[in-house]
């Protein structure tokens, strides 16, 4: 995933071999679009305009399905930093 600040979006991240866009936004929902292809993609990772990009090109064009971003990898990771020295468990 990369994180950006555009908009109400938070973070995007694409599987290429499965052709899924997936859309993560400040109020921690995300979307999965299918079947976009690896130039949208490349065009929207490198837009200047991220938010605009996305409400241009891939809201309306794609279907998506409605889900919530990752919370767990950054609990882990707040759990490995303040973790007690010695503490194995």
């Amino acid at each position: 995933m990369k994180r950006i600040n555009a908009g109400k979006l938070r973070a995007i991240g694409y599987d290429a071999r499965e052709r899924i866009l997936r859309v993560e936004f400040d109020d921690g929902s995300a979307i999965d679009y299918a079947g976009v292809g690896s130039e949208v993609w490349r065009r929207f990772s490198t837009s200047g305009a991220a938010w605009s990009f996305y409400r241009d090109n891939i809201e309306e064009e794609f279907a998506g399905k409605r889900g919530r971003a990752a919370v767990a990898n950054q609990r882990a990771a707040l759990d490995a930093l303040f973790k007690n020295p010695g503490d194995d468990s």
